[in-house]
């Protein structure tokens, strides 16, 4: 813990893979922290060329270990006294900026506060932004005392979780702005990666599916999102989510049901 009165530093932490069009926008709205770690897998665009213009710390690597191990790496990186982590598509508004500044000084000098705090997120689905389907107000945890917290190592869908497991956990009241899905080619872009990438996990754990099991799941993601997320809030937009939702996971079960055909002893 830095002395009391004097500035904590910030790092923001940074995983990255062919995100020209979102890291100068991302880094722009990160420009009150003191510092910045991008974690490059192999970028074909100039995704590395912009964050080293706007002055992050880039480190290229060539493996890809899945979304949990890349950014523990990116975290072992980070220098600051907190540590707020942020992907490509998502950026902090000034309000939001001016309350983390102020939260973790505040921490600086409170013995009793948290070290950890959720953020709100507000994310968008092809230019939408999404108030219901159980997108908002969807907090994450993201900013946190350096050492007080790692990713699990979930090759997809990776979380952040306290070294201290009752740790307390503050929360703040701005939000994280997430351009998650910008068009319909992302939705399909995203879908297909993020399938593949869930059915590679299921391989690791060896769990074994069918296509009924495929079929049920899928439903069950658009009822979820749609009936019991209330979906259908968000009008046509909500729909087109709760699609989306389901294509991702039933291509996702697909795609390990082919994957354990593979697998089998050719007669």
């Amino acid at each position: 813990m830095p002395a009391p009165g004097s500035r904590p530093r910030l790092s923001v932490i940074l995983i990255t893979h062919n995100e020209s069009a979102n890291i100068s926008d991302c880094l722009a709205s990160l420009r009150f922290a003191d510092e910045w770690i991008v974690v490059d897998s192999g970028s074909s665009d100039d995704t590395v060329v912009r964050a080293r213009a706007f002055g992050a710390h880039v480190v290229p690597t060539r493996d890809w270990p899945g979304f949990g191990a890349q950014k523990n790496r990116a975290l072992a990186l980070a220098t600051g006294d907190w540590v707020l982590s942020i992907d490509a598509d998502e950026r902090v508004p000034e309000p939001l900026a001016e309350e983390i500044r102020r939260t973790i000084e505040q921490a600086n000098t409170d013995d009793n506060a948290p070290a950890l705090y959720e953020l709100p997120r507000l994310s968008s689905y092809c230019g939408h932004f999404m108030r219901h389907a159980g997108w908002w107000p969807d907090p994450v945890l993201r900013l946190f005392r350096r050492g007080e917290a790692n990713f699990t190592d979930h090759r997809v869908h990776e979380r952040l979780i306290p070294v201290v497991p009752e740790a307390r956990i503050g929360r703040l009241q701005q939000s994280l702005i997430h351009y998650s899905f910008r068009d319909l080619e992302t939705v399909l872009d995203k879908v297909n990666r993020y399938s593949t990438a869930g059915a590679q996990a299921m391989g690791e754990r060896g769990k074994r599916v069918s296509l009924t099991s495929a079929i049920t799941h899928g439903l069950w993601a658009f009822f979820r999102t749609y009936v019991i997320k209330a979906g259908f809030l968000d009008g046509r937009y909500g729909f087109m989510l709760a699609v989306s939702n389901a294509e991702g996971t039933y291509y996702r079960y697909v795609k390990r049901l082919l994957a354990q055909d593979a697998e089998k002893p050719q007669k």
